[in-house]
This record gives C-alpha cells, structure tokens and sequence, in this order.
C-alpha cells in the first residue's frame, strides 16, 4: 500500500494555495500603489478648524 497519491496531492493543494496568496497580494499591493499615487495627485485637502485657542 502507498501513500503516494496522498502525499503529492496534498503537495499540490499547498502549492495552489501558496500561489493564489502571493498572486492575492501582488494584485492588491498593485491597487494600493494606485490608490496612494491618485490621493498624492489630489493634493492635501484639509478642514480648517472653526475653534480657535483650545
């Protein structure tokens, strides 16, 4: 009796997995890099406050 079949599918699975990982957090690494890049080109925009001397 082997094991084999077992073994190199859980291999497998782990491997799926790692990858959809790392290609979850290029994706969303690539969208806060956007994200960040359109906040900067908007310029600081501040309320200014309406109580003074606190």
């Amino acid at each position: 009796m082997t094991h084999l079949p077992f073994i190199l599918a859980a291999y497998g699975a782990s491997a799926l997995v790692l990858i959809g990982l790392i290609v979850w957090v290029v994706a969303d690494t690539r969208i806060q890099k956007r994200r960040l890049t359109e906040l900067e080109k908007a310029g600081p925009r501040r309320r200014h406050s309406t109580t003074q001397g606190l």
